[in-house]
């Protein structure tokens, strides 16, 4: 256990297991179920050699980690990052366990990755990655095992190629095995902008709640990828003013609204920074987080707000469309600043939850409607949402502490009713 623990010792890491540990407190948890779930069920390390367009061979390293299987397959995103490592891997593995129990699928969590700067890669060399990355996790993967999915630094095009790479090895055609896929070999409509759709309907619920009115609302967005560009998009179409937009490197500002659909556009078509799009005015990361606003949506990376910053946040609302971009002590300086915080398992589970509808879809072989997707995502997410608002006030604990308690509470009810094996 402690060998173990110190392997996957990273910040990431530390924190995710500093929300598991106060909100086991709260629910007075045995101590052997506290251990038991701190540690991923299994963590798989993996080399992946790649033959680069040059004729050399680079060795990148891969991992794939499932932190508990006890509801059903594990689900979890690929990410495509040259700062992945195993410690963020089994964080984000440990938020998935929560987040699939508090909507309620029959998931557990997991997640993967391979430390890689993807965009330095050809198409070829992305290709060749992702196949024998997929190759080397292959003994752990299976819709009935584990169905992986996009995250940061992966696509639909990534995961078509992993889908095949399985296919290939069974025999036949399996779309089941992963989701996010594009519609050709069984991807669902609705996919690609549910974490944004998801993130969107449970922001109208907030405000709903606080009664604070759509018209009047101004929103700031840090992140510009499927996340972010997809929730800035929904808000702006009805009728939220979007006043701030960032990618990786930094944004754009106008305080009467920024044009989406024309910064969309000019943005995907140029492959230029966002500043360098002619809609509004260079504003940082750091700047845009502090901005005077009614919703501020962390779509980047983690651990974004911080105790250095969260003084400085003007939002009355933080929905987090990223995981893990606040750390506890940030937490705890925006409640007492009165911030409403939509954690992250619960702001941004559109994504697993269309997911979710993909592999459904592909085990039956029958498809539905993309109104009907939007309609049972909403349906699920805004019920989670009551759920842990509701739970919030009856036990007069913050947002994010109600979900993580209504998550882990159904994962420990699972584990007591299966017992430890042998």
């Amino acid at each position: 256990m402690s060998e173990l623990y110190r392997e996957l010792d990273t910040p990431t890491f530390r924190l995710a297991v500093a929300q598991f540990e106060e909100a086991a407190e709260r629910l007075g948890l045995d101590r052997n179920l506290r251990e038991r779930l701190k540690i991923p069920q299994r963590a798989l390390i993996v080399s992946v050699p790649v033959r680069m367009d040059d004729g050399s061979v680079k060795v990148f390293v891969g991992y794939r980690v499932q932190h508990d299987t006890a509801l059903g397959p594990s689900k979890g995103g690929v990410r495509f990052h040259p700062e992945v490592n195993l410690g963020e891997v089994a964080a984000l593995a440990m938020w998935m366990t929560w987040k699939c129990a508090l909507v309620e699928l029959p998931y557990g969590g997991a997640k993967g990755g391979v430390r890689v700067a993807p965009e330095r890669l050809s198409r070829a060399e992305l290709q060749r990655l992702t196949r024998r990355y997929t190759a080397e996790i292959l003994p752990l993967l299976g819709p009935e095992k584990d169905v992986p999915a996009p995250d940061v630094g992966t696509n639909a095009q990534v995961m078509a190629w992993m889908m095949d790479t399985y296919s290939q090895q069974v025999g036949y055609a399996v779309p089941g095995v992963v989701t996010g896929k594009p519609l050709a070999i069984g991807g669902s409509l609705g996919r690609e902008d549910a974490t944004g759709r998801g993130v969107a309907d449970v922001i109208l619920e907030a405000m709903q709640y606080l009664k604070l009115d759509l018209a009047n609302a101004t929103v700031a967005v840090q992140g510009f990828g499927n996340v972010g560009m997809h929730t800035a998009r929904i808000l702006h179409e009805i009728g939220a003013k979007v006043i701030a937009v960032s990618d990786a490197k930094e944004g754009v500002y106008n305080p009467r609204g920024l044009d989406i659909p024309t910064l969309r556009s000019r943005y995907q078509s140029n492959v230029r920074p966002l500043h360098e799009c002619g809609v509004g005015e260079q504003i940082s990361n750091q700047d845009l987080l502090q901005l005077d606003c009614t919703i501020l949506v962390p779509a980047a990376l983690s651990e974004q707000i911080t105790e250095k910053n969260a003084g400085s946040l003007r939002c009355r609302i933080l929905a987090e469309g990223a995981n893990g971009p606040t750390t506890l002590g940030a937490d705890r300086i925006l409640e007492e600043k009165g911030v409403f915080v939509i954690p992250d398992i619960l702001a941004n589970s559109g994504g697993v939850i269309v997911s979710y509808f993909e592999w459904v879809q592909d085990v039956q072989k029958y498809f539905w409607k993309e109104q009907d997707i939007r309609d049972r995502l909403h349906e699920i997410i805004t019920a989670a949402f009551r759920r842990t608002l509701e739970f919030a006030q009856a036990k007069k604990v913050s947002m994010r502490m109600a979900a993580l308690m209504n998550g882990i509470n159904k994962i420990v009810q699972a584990h007591l009713a299966r017992g430890l094996y042998p």
